[in-house]
């Protein structure tokens, strides 16, 4: 099975490097300013500049007014929005007209009824991504290398493609695949040498979990 791979919150040129040499589908580049993975929109733009040809390049942004959409995409040369904090399905719906690129939602998940509010987001966004919920005393709506219980999701499926999150490391991306039906997952801390620095090595040993190789 081909498993597609988002490294999420990269913040240098060699983090871009090491995601297309571990054969990343997807690069993310955090514009949150209380995260350790956070990139000014210059950074963001001198950083997507440097992606190859094939792999989508998203900003991640949380609860983003007009003015930061603008920012990001007047100078940005992005493929995908991920909206990572409260947007309503109808803003999701906005941000799609207003940008005029797919809109990935992140939901997170801990218990059954985190399930019910999925369906509301699966007819308006492009992708969903599913993800742990924070703690309650997190700042951060993702990135805190939490999972929850994986077969709560096993064989569901939604009106769009889906991508799993939440705790996902070199050493149990292949038990999320098997457990989940996954075919496309969304690592950030799992792959880092301390908070916000990205590890190349951890990078590859990831993609080579989801391989064999």
């Amino acid at each position: 099975m081909d498993i597609r791979v988002k490294f999420c919150g990269l913040t240098r040129p060699a983090d871009v490097i090491a995601a297309r040499d571990a054969q990343a589908a997807y690069v993310g580049f955090v514009h949150f300013a209380k995260s350790p993975r956070h990139v000014s929109v210059q950074t963001a733009r001198a950083l997507a500049l440097e992606v190859p040809m094939g792999i989508a390049k998203v900003a991640l942004v949380v609860n983003p007014d007009d003015a930061t959409l603008d920012a990001l995409t007047d100078e940005v040369p992005l493929d995908m929005i991920q909206l990572h904090g409260s947007e309503s399905p109808e803003r999701v719906a906005e941000v799609k007209a207003r940008t005029g690129l797919p809109v990935m939602k992140a939901l997170g998940v801990a218990g059954a009824d985190d399930l019910l509010r999925i369906g509301a987001y699966s007819g308006v966004a492009d992708q969903l991504l599913i993800d742990a919920k924070p703690p309650k005393d997190a700042e951060l709506p993702g990135g805190n290398g939490v999972a929850f219980d994986w077969t709560m999701i096993s064989g569901r499926k939604w009106f769009c493609p889906w991508m799993l999150a939440g705790g996902l490391t070199p050493g149990n991306a292949a038990d999320a695949v098997r457990l989940t039906g996954a075919v496309q997952l969304d690592v950030s801390s799992g792959v880092e040498s301390a908070q916000g620095v990205k590890d190349a090595g951890k990078m590859a040993a990831f993609s080579a979990a989801l391989t064999g190789r």
